[in-house]
C-alpha cells in the first residue's frame, strides 16, 4: 500500500499546530499549561483565547503517536514485500526507538539543564516495545490498549499522589513528576496503548483499499463512540479524568482535561476529533487530488525533522522577537512555518533520495 494522503495531511496538521504551543511557550507570556491535577489551582479563571489555543494542541500528541503507529503497521507490510526479514525490520524498530528516546534523554535534556522525558521519550519506549508486541497480532493487540486506557487510571492511583514524591518506576511508566532536576511529561505506558490502537488500525487498513468506504465510516463509528466516551466520562465526573474534575458546567470546564497524565476524558476527545477529522480528509483526498509539495503534505512527511527544526527556528527568532501576548505567538508560528517549508521540502528531497540511508530513522 502506498503512502496514503490523508494520513500525511493529518500529520502535517498537528505538526503546525504543535509549532504554535511551542511558539506560544518562547512568546507569550500568558501562556496556559496547567493540564494536570499537579498544577490545577481550583477556582482558576481562564482567558478564553489562552485557553483555546492551549486546547486546540491537545490534538497533537495523541494524533502523532496513534499515527506512528498506524505508518509502522504499513511499514512493516510494505518492508516484507521487498523480502526483508522480519529480524531485520525489529532491529530497525529498535534502532529508530532507541534514537528518538535518546535525543530526550541527551539533546533536550542537556538544553532544559536537567533530566526533561517528553514526547519522543514515550513515542521512543513504545517504538522499541512495539518490535516485540506486533507479534501478538490485531486482537490481543487492541485487548490490551483498551486495558491499559480504561484501567490505567485505577492501577495509577494507587502508586501516585499528585502533590507528592513519585517512584522512578511510576514517573517512567504511568505518571508525571516535576521537580527542579527531573521532569517526566510523558510517561510511557499511555501512550503506547495509543500507539497499539494505532497498530492495530494500520493493520486494519491493510485489508482495504485506499479509497474503500469503509475505512472513512469506520473513523467516522469509532469518532463519534470516543467522543460519546468523552461526555459520559467528563459528565459523571468521577473516574476517567485523572482527578481533574469539571467544576462546572461550562464549555471550558468540559474541555478542562487532564494531559499529564492522559485521562480517559482526554484521550477519547483527543482520539475522536482525529477520527473524523482524517474520515473527513479520507473523503476529500480523491475530490481534491494530492500536491506533491502542498505544506500539510511535507510537513506531514518530514514530522520528526519537523519537530526538531522547529525550536531551532524558535530559538533564532528569540533574536528577533521578544516575548508578548498571544499575538506574538500566532506572528512566531507564521514566521516559523514559513522558514520551515523549503527545509523541509529539501530534506524530504534529500530522504527519498537515499531511502537506506541513516536518514531513515528521522
Amino acid at each position: 500500500m502506498n503512502r496514503i494522503a490523508a494520513i500525511d495531511w493529518m500529520r502535517g496538521i498537528v505538526m503546525v499546530l504543535m509549532a504554535l504551543d511551542h511558539a506560544s511557550a518562547f512568546f507569550n507570556q500568558g501562556r496556559i499549561a496547567n493540564d494536570t491535577i499537579v498544577k490545577h489551582v481550583v477556582g482558576s479563571n481562564f482567558v478564553i483565547e489562552q485557553f483555546f489555543t492551549r486546547w486546540i494542541t491537545h490534538l497533537c500528541a495523541p494524533t502523532f503517536i496513534f499515527l506512528t503507529g498506524t505508518a509502522m503497521a504499513l511499514s512493516i507490510v510494505q518492508r516484507r514485500a521487498k523480502g526483508i526479514e522480519s529480524k531485520a525490520i525489529e532491529r530497525d524498530l529498535l534502532i529508530r526507538g532507541a534514537f528518538i528516546a535518546l535525543l530526550d534523554v541527551l539533546l533536550f535534556s542537556f538544553l532544559a539543564g536537567k533530566l526533561y522525558l517528553q514526547v519522543l521519550y514515550a513515542i521512543g519506549i513504545s517504538m522499541m516495545l512495539m518490535a516485540l508486541l506486533y507479534r501478538l497480532g490485531r486482537r490481543v493487540l487492541l485487548f490490551g490498549a483498551l486495558l491499559l486506557l480504561f484501567g490505567g487510571e485505577m492501577f495509577t492511583i494507587l502508586f501516585w499522589q499528585p502533590h507528592g514524591d513519585v517512584p522512578l518506576w511510576l514517573a517512567l511508566t504511568f505518571a508525571p513528576w516535576f521537580s527542579v532536576s527531573f521532569t517526566v511529561l510523558y510517561p510511557a505506558i499511555p501512550w503506547l496503548a495509543i500507539m497499539m490502537l494505532g497498530w492495530v488500525f494500520g493493520d486494519w487498513l491493510i485489508t482495504r483499499k485506499e479509497h474503500d468506504r469503509s475505512v472513512a465510516h469506520l473513523l467516522l463509528v469509532a469518532g463519534l463512540l470516543a467522543l460519546t466516551c468523552f461526555l459520559l466520562v467528563r459528565g459523571f465526573n468521577d473516574y476517567g479524568n485523572m482527578l481533574l474534575y469539571r467544576e462546572d458546567y461550562s464549555l471550558i470546564q468540559w474541555l478542562y482535561v487532564s494531559k499529564y497524565p492522559p485521562s480517559i476524558s482526554y484521550i477519547s476527545l483527543e482520539l475522536g476529533l482525529m477520527a473524523i477529522i482524517l474520515a473527513i480528509m479520507l473523503w476529500l483526498q480523491p475530490k481534491t487530488g494530492i500536491r506533491a509539495h502542498g505544506p500539510m503534505l511535507v510537513f506531514g512527511q518530514t514530522a520528526l525533522f519537523f519537530y526538531l527544526a522547529h525550536f531551532a527556528v524558535l530559538g533564532v527568532l528569540t533574536l528577533f522577537l521578544k516575548p508578548g501576548g498571544l499575538g506574538q505567538a500566532y506572528l512566531a508560528t507564521a514566521i516559523a512555518l514559513i522558514a520551515l517549508y523549503p527545509i523541509c521540502c529539501a530534506y524530504r528531497a534529500l530522504k527519498w533520495r537515499y531511502p537506506d540511508s541513516v536518514l531513515r530513522f528521522v
